[in-house]
């Protein structure tokens, strides 16, 4: 299922929903609506297929793959995580590979899709699908197309706004720090593996945050991702001595209730499939106060 969105700016977009709600619709696309309002309110068939979403940001075509909550949401709306594949990826694979929306059914999950103009690690003329990996770059792009999603869902959805969440694999986790860094007043907590924000940290707002990283990592070198590590300590103010180990997890609290949680494990660049169960815990825990 398809929607096209218009949207010549977020400004623009926020303010077309404030005055009349949603997009004036024909009977075709009021019945879309209907379908993804349904599959929003935990309907377990219509939960069954993503919805594909497509957003027109600045002339440009962008998608994202949304799996509806398949459980009922809470009084209070259903957590809502994005989630941002690694260069050269699909939100299709994404959704194959992390599975989020199976993890978490009370969760909407939306899987966005990247597009090519980034250069990265093995990828030198930006051909492949990629995210901007700092603020300002490629004129924000990327974070332009989490503004239109944010607000479309928002519009199509009973979310929780206390409850947003994002989680990123490589180049798709430093841009879930780029977005924490932008965008931090609206999420609750960030994720990212095998991608982390260096240098962006420390001028973030204090959240949450689960860092992944492989000491073994051919492209992101351990050390790198590890001093993430001390700077998010650092700004969340949490405690290492009074952290709780198991396995490959520690997890330090902080101060006003925030945590810094880390899977440092012994393999490579890969997103270990057990530490995304640990990173939907740790969402569980977080929201905004």
């Amino acid at each position: 299922m398809k929607k096209i969105f218009s949207v010549p700016s977020v400004f623009g977009l926020m303010i077309m929903i404030l005055s009349v709600g949603w997009p004036i619709f024909s009977q075709a696309q009021a019945a879309r609506r209907a379908r993804l309002q349904q599959s929003f309110q935990g309907d377990p068939v219509a939960a069954v297929q993503p919805l594909e979403q497509a957003f027109n940001i600045e002339g440009v075509k962008r998608t994202a793959l949304i799996y509806p909550n398949a459980n009922p949401a809470p009084e209070s709306g259903a957590p809502l995580v994005f989630v941002f594949h690694g260069h050269g990826g699909t939100a299709k694979n994404a959704a194959k590979k992390f599975q989020i929306h199976l993890l978490w059914p009370e969760a909407v999950v939306v899987y966005m899709q990247g597009i090519p103009g980034v250069e990265g690690i093995t990828d030198p003329d930006g051909s492949k699908n990629g995210w901007q990996k700092d603020p300002g770059e490629l004129n924000d792009r990327d974070i332009k197309f989490f503004d239109a999603a944010l607000a479309g869902v928002e519009a199509g959805a009973r979310i929780d706004p206390n409850r947003v969440f994002v989680l990123g694999h490589s180049n798709g986790g430093r841009f879930a720090n780029v977005l924490w860094h932008e965008r931090g007043v609206e999420i609750a907590a960030v994720c990212s593996a095998s991608g982390q924000g260096g240098a962006l940290i420390p001028e973030c707002i204090p959240r949450s945050i689960m860092i992944v990283a492989g000491e073994e990592d051919p492209l992101v070198s351990y050390q790198s991702q590890t001093a993430s590590v001390v700077l998010a300590r650092r700004l969340l103010q949490t405690n290492p001595d009074k952290a709780t180990k198991q396995g490959y997890v520690t997890l330090e609290p902080g101060a006003t209730g925030l945590e810094l949680a880390t899977y440092l494990h012994p393999g490579g660049h890969e997103f270990p499939k057990p530490a995304l169960k640990v990173a939907v815990e740790f969402f569980k825990r977080q929201h905004l106060n």
